[in-house]
């Protein structure tokens, strides 16, 4: 069983690690956004790339990130926290990419994983574009 304080803690670390997701992206800030990442994570981007490991996604998060362009802003949100166990969670994100053309969304589900030093950690993580229609 979880302790509610416990549960509480938790929640407002993972909030606070998709606030730095939100941040780093905003920023284009490869480097604080790879902090994020368990050495074993795997990523699947909203266009179904698979990066296997911190390497990676690494090397696709350097490559394209510090290049990204929109004129706009993103926002992200978690909306559901689950606990699989107490040092695991699934986080159901609503990430809302906001521009002059209108907004679009997506559904990222992050796994994260509780460290024991007490940190989160994204460890399998889906981007699913959400599409209209």
């Amino acid at each position: 069983m979880i302790c509610m304080n416990t549960e509480t803690a938790d929640i407002k670390a993972i909030e606070q690690v998709v606030a730095t997701v939100e941040r780093t992206q905003r920023a284009k800030d490869a480097e604080g956004f790879l902090a994020l990442f368990h050495p074993d994570a795997l990523w699947t981007t909203a266009h179904g790339k698979v990066l296997i490991g911190f390497d990676a996604i690494a090397e696709f998060t350097r490559a394209v990130l510090p290049n990204a362009t929109w004129d706009g802003e993103v926002t992200y949100e978690a909306v559901h926290t689950q606990f699989l166990r107490p040092d695991v969670a699934a986080v159901k994100v609503r990430q809302v990419y906001h521009s002059a053309e209108g907004d679009k969304e997506g559904a990222p589900l992050y796994v994260m994983t509780k460290q024991e030093d007490g940190t989160w950690l994204l460890h399998a993580c889906q981007n699913t574009e959400v599409r209209v229609g």
